[in-house]
């Protein structure tokens, strides 16, 4: 008898632990849900708790505190409470309705030219003058790497051409070199070397004023010519910073060749365009992409009118489909299927994994390639975000984000 009770008693405890567990887990997935859920339709629409991942089981139940048959209140909103065995309260949430909002989906590549906000410093270099080689001035003034020079004795500089001109002028003189980084502005003093070539001055620095790529547009809105592409930042490739915009234009471009991705080395799509093909300007250049407004004629190849956008709860786990070009500006629907979504409350650029499953795109690129950012994923009818990293050894799969933080960047009330 004794060790049949001890028999039952373990079996009991290894239930218990099952059941503390699950409960456990279910209490996180619940708390980490966000406070207040976006769902775009009209209003005549309503939330039935039968049809939503918000269902009563045995752990938790949902209680709305308006009508049960759905949303009727003049806010359009639904206040919901889950309470842990429908006894415990855990968390309260708002379901709120917007109107259903519409843009273009993109796909097609498109040349980016960055002019940056200030000449960025990369690097340093010694300076070989007549009496052999010197120390970078600049590095010894305390000149960072990630620091912009904005002025030079007061004069604004905005090119290294300009940067160039400004320290052979001065020649040996110090010069007081204004920067700036995200901590904000500093002025250093330093004093130009004269080079072993007679007549020309360095103060140790490799510097950069602009940079271009190729990408993909991402959506355009009609009724305000604002256009997203990318949906990760242009970073400077030396200094991975997140480059200030002074000014930008983007560009009609043709995609020429493509180098596949495989495991360890990113694939690439090579493209060409030319700035006589001038289609837009960038004004941001965000975290979650580049924004700005359409100047020219805009290209629609395979959907001439809106689509609907779908908010994050609003997107499923399973098969969706990219628009994106590898040959020309010829935009093709390829399949994929979206592996896992996050739950998040503010723009991030990994909103989702996403894996590439048509055969045609996987043979002729290996899955995601560099110029790939910012093709469209469409879900249902529904654009629901864009592509915006590979996975460097696994190429077929990747990250997306979420259109909503897309459009919330571009400064586009919905």
């Amino acid at each position: 008898m004794i060790c049949l009770k001890s028999k039952y008693f373990k079996i009991a405890t290894g239930f218990s632990i099952i059941i503390a567990i699950a409960l456990f887990a279910a209490t996180i997935n619940v708390m980490s849900m966000p406070g207040n859920i976006k769902i775009s339709g009209s209003k005549s629409e309503q939330i039935n708790f039968k049809n939503n991942s918000l269902k009563n089981n045995f752990i938790y139940k949902v209680e709305s505190n308006n009508n049960e048959k759905g949303l009727t209140n003049k806010n359009n909103s639904l206040n919901i409470s889950i309470k842990l065995f429908g006894i415990i309260p855990v968390k309260k949430m708002t379901l709120s309705f917007v109107p259903e909002f519409k843009v273009i989906p993109g796909g097609q590549p498109i040349g980016v030219k960055i002019n940056i906000d200030g000449i960025l410093v990369v690097g340093f270099a010694d300076v070989e003058t007549g009496k052999g080689w010197k120390q970078s001035p600049a590095l010894a003034a305390g000149i960072n790497i990630g620091d912009r020079i904005v002025e030079i004795n007061g004069t604004k500089v905005d090119n290294c051409n300009e940067l160039s001109n400004m320290i052979n002028s001065n020649k040996d003189s110090i010069l007081k070199i204004k920067l700036s980084n995200n901590d904000g502005f500093r002025t250093v003093e330093v004093k130009p070397l004269e080079t072993k070539n007679k007549d020309e001055y360095k103060i140790g620095l490799w510097v950069r004023d602009s940079t271009a790529g190729i990408g993909t547009l991402t959506f355009y809105y009609d009724k305000t010519n604002i256009f997203g592409a990318l949906g990760h930042p242009i970073s400077d490739v030396d200094t991975g910073i997140i480059i200030p915009i002074n000014s930008g234009k983007i560009y009609t471009a043709k995609i020429m060749a493509i180098e596949q991705g495989v495991r360890g080395k990113p694939g690439e799509l090579k493209g060409t365009f030319s700035i006589e093909d001038e289609i837009g300007s960038i004004e941001k250049n965000t975290p979650s992409g580049i924004y700005g407004k359409f100047t020219g004629k805009v290209d629609k190849p395979l959907y001439s009118k809106p689509i609907p956008i779908a908010m994050q709860n609003e997107i499923k786990e399973g098969p969706a489909k990219i628009l994106t070009s590898i040959n020309g500006n010829e935009v093709k629907e390829y399949d994929i299927y979206i592996e896992k979504l996050t739950q998040q409350t503010k723009p991030n650029s990994k909103s989702m994994i996403i894996r590439i499953t048509d055969n045609e795109l996987l043979s002729k690129t290996g899955g995601i390639v560099q110029g790939m950012s910012g093709s469209p994923i469409i879900q249902d009818g529904k654009l629901v975000g864009a592509i915006t990293h590979v996975f460097v050894n696994k190429p077929d799969m990747g990250y997306g984000i979420y259109i909503e933080w897309m459009l919330k960047e571009a400064g586009i009330d919905f």
